[in-house]
C-alpha cells in the first residue's frame, strides 16, 4: 500500500532532485528514444492509447450536440493540460524497460502499487482544476464578447469568429489565455510524474523539480512545449486517430526527457535495453 508522502519524501524531507541543462539537439534524441519504445511493442501501445482519439471523438460530439459549439476549441486545447497525466502508464512502460524488466502494455496498470500514488492523485487533481478553470476561462472570455446565448449553429458560430471583430477578439485573446494555461502546465508537471514513478520524492519537490528544470533551460523547454502542441494538433486533424500514435511516443520520449533533466541518484548510469 502507497505511503502518504505528499508534501516530503519517503524520509520526511524535502527532495531536491539534481537538474541538468540540456540543449535543443537533446530534444531529438528523447522523441527518438520515445518513438523506440513505441516501435519495440507498438500493436500494445495503440490498444492502450485508443482511449484518447474516442475521448476527442466524444468531445467533439458533445460540444456540436450539446449547445456548446463555442467550448469544442477550448475543450481540444485544455485535453493537452491533461496530457502529463494521461500518460503515467507511459512513463511506466518506459521505466520498466529501460530497467529490461517485463514491459507488456499491462504494466502500465502498475502504477496504482507505486508508494508515490498519494503525490501522483494530489498532482494529478491540481491539473484536472487547471483544465476546469481554463474551461471556465474560455466561457467567460465568450460570454464577455458574445453574451450568454450559445451559436445557432457550426456555420455562424465561424462565420462571427472569422469575420467579425469581435471573433478576432476571441481568437487572440482567447490563445492568450490558453498560453498562459499551457505555460502553468507546463511548469509544474513536466517531468513531476516520471520523477515521482522514480522516486517517492513528494508532490510538492516533484513541481519544483519540474519548475527548476524549465527555468534552468528556457528555450529547450519552450521548444518542447512547442513541439508538443503541434504533434498533437497533427494527431488530432484526422479525427483525432493520429492520437493513437502521437500520445504514446510524446509519453515515452517524456520519460527520456526527465532522465536528460534529472541527475540520477548516486548518479548511477541508466541502462538501456537492446
Amino acid at each position: 500500500m502507497a505511503s502518504f508522502h505528499v508534501m516530503a519524501d519517503a524520509h520526511g524531507s524535502l527532495a531536491q532532485p539534481t537538474v541538468r541543462r540540456i540543449d535543443l539537439a537533446d530534444l531529438g534524441d528523447v522523441l527518438r528514444l520515445g518513438f523506440e519504445d513505441f516501435w519495440a511493442k507498438p500493436s500494445h501501445y495503440v490498444f492502450l492509447c485508443l482511449i484518447y482519439p474516442i475521448v476527442g471523438v466524444i468531445l467533439a460530439r458533445w460540444t456540436t450536440g450539446g449547445n456548446a459549439i463555442h467550448l469544442a476549441y477550448p475543450l481540444m486545447a485544455g485535453f493537452a493540460l491533461l496530457g502529463p497525466l494521461a500518460a503515467i502508464g507511459l512513463y511506466e512502460i518506459s521505466r520498466r524497460r529501460e530497467l529490461g524488466l517485463d514491459s507488456r502494455w499491462t504494466h502500465a496498470l502498475d502504477v496504482r502499487h507505486s508508494p508515490a500514488l498519494p503525490s501522483i492523485l494530489l498532482i494529478g487533481a491540481m491539473l484536472v482544476a487547471l483544465f476546469l478553470v481554463w474551461l471556465y476561462t474560455a466561457q467567460s472570455i465568450y460570454t464577455s464578447l458574445f453574451g450568454a446565448q450559445p451559436p445557432a449553429s457550426i456555420g455562424s458560430f465561424l462565420e462571427d469568429v472569422l469575420t467579425t471583430s469581435r471573433g478576432w477578439t476571441l481568437i487572440v485573446a482567447g490563445n492568450a489565455a490558453g498560453l498562459v494555461f499551457a505555460i502553468i502546465a507546463l511548469a509544474t508537471t513536466v517531468i513531476a510524474f516520471p520523477l515521482l514513478l522514480d522516486r517517492d520524492v513528494g508532490a510538492v519537490a516533484a513541481i519544483e523539480t519540474s519548475a527548476r528544470a524549465v527555468l534552468m533551460n528556457p528555450l529547450p523547454m519552450a521548444a518542447w512545449g512547442i513541439i508538443v502542441a503541434l504533434l498533437l494538433v497533427v494527431g488530432s486533424i484526422p479525427l483525432f486517430a493520429g492520437l493513437a500514435v502521437v500520445i504514446p511516443i510524446l509519453g515515452h520520449a517524456t520519460w527520456h526527457l526527465y532522465r536528460k533533466l534529472v541527475e540520477p541518484v548516486g548518479g548511477e548510469r541508466v541502462r538501456r535495453p537492446m
